[in-house]
């Protein structure tokens, strides 16, 4: 009996040597060893050729790169969570099935989310920055004032897997949890967080000392954070972003933030990155991260570990176990 051939599957960019050499191992694999970002006429050879495609949240592939897509494709195996890069529509009408790397960075993304809450409460950013500067002049009992955590609220926009973990975080820093989602969360859940859930988004976000945003990029969460909604956050709140840019009208949260009618940020993520708005780039209350809320080495393995679980199960024939489904939505 002849062998069966294996898939030709394409990598848009540079995976931990760990998985690339399994996929060598298991399938066709054709690699991008410059790790530079496939243009969208690159894109659209690659799909018109390949049995499978391993894109990442920097490729757009969109209507017309679906379009593109020769006979053989039959699997678009994201390396990320997030899928609003792709364009499920098309790609299901197209018979393409798509799939993505769910949970395994939750607690990564959640310990980021911490860390800027405690670098803006605590001006980490600003402290660091003085001391390489060389103007700082020593100790003072009003010099580089921050806020405590402690007793504080924080309201988590998203209570979802990296919500509930950053929930149970919060709660060891004494925090009290609040959230918005588009459903309460189980009530064992919310009384071992002793979690209070708001119906209304407004309500919460006019009364929290904290605003997390925790929730999945979909039509109803772009610019969810508008600029009327970013007018009820309280001038002494601190606003944290580690899910997707366009939950926020980031051009209305710079103005918030240069007049001080929200009084600091942290930001891993931006509505057009790698492109950032200017004028957060001069303000000295907000801390800016290069989108490094899931990078770590043993997160990236066990998301290339689930693209590998993606594409051998599909080509095995079977139904693979992170098949996005067009049409579920966020908060």
């Amino acid at each position: 009996m002849a062998q069966r051939q294996k898939p030709l599957v394409i990598v848009t960019r540079k995976l931990p040597d760990p998985i690339e050499l399994r996929m060598m191992e298991l399938f066709d694999t054709r690699l991008n060893a410059d790790d530079t970002a496939l243009t969208a006429s690159q894109l659209a050879a690659a799909v018109a050729e390949a049995d499978v495609l391993v894109p990442t949240v920097t490729d757009r592939i969109d209507d017309s790169v679906i379009a593109a897509a020769g006979p053989r494709l039959k699997l678009i195996a994201s390396f990320g969570t997030g899928v609003d890069h792709i364009d499920l529509k098309a790609a299901h009408a197209r018979g393409i099935t798509v799939t993505n790397t769910p949970g395994v960075l939750t607690e990564d993304t959640a310990d980021m989310t911490m860390a800027l809450i405690l670098a803006v409460a605590r001006r980490l950013s600003e402290g660091e920055r003085l001391v390489r500067s060389g103007n700082w002049t020593g100790w003072g009992p009003v010099s580089m004032l921050g806020s405590r955590l402690s007793g504080k609220r924080l309201g988590i926009l998203g209570m979802g897997r990296i919500g509930t973990a950053l929930a149970r975080r919060a709660r060891g820093f004494g925090l009290s949890v609040h959230y918005h989602n588009r459903a309460r969360v189980h009530p064992e859940v919310e009384a071992e967080l002793e979690a209070t859930y708001w119906e209304s988004l407004d309500q919460m976000l006019a009364r929290m000392d904290i605003v997390s945003i925790n929730c999945p990029a979909t039509p109803g969460t772009y610019h969810i954070l508008s600029a009327r909604r970013l007018r009820l956050i309280r001038p002494t709140t601190i606003l944290v972003n580690t899910a997707r840019g366009a939950a926020i009208d980031e051009a209305a949260l710079a103005d918030a933030l240069r007049e001080r009618r929200i009084a600091g940020a942290g930001l891993d993520v931006y509505e057009h990155e790698p492109a950032i708005n200017p004028k957060l780039l001069g303000l000295d209350n907000v801390v800016l991260l290069p989108h490094m809320g899931s990078a770590t080495l043993e997160g990236r393995i066990d998301m290339g570990d689930k693209v590998i679980i993606n594409i051998k199960t599909f080509t095995d024939g079977h139904r693979p176990p992170d098949r996005v489904i067009e049409g579920l939505d966020g908060v």
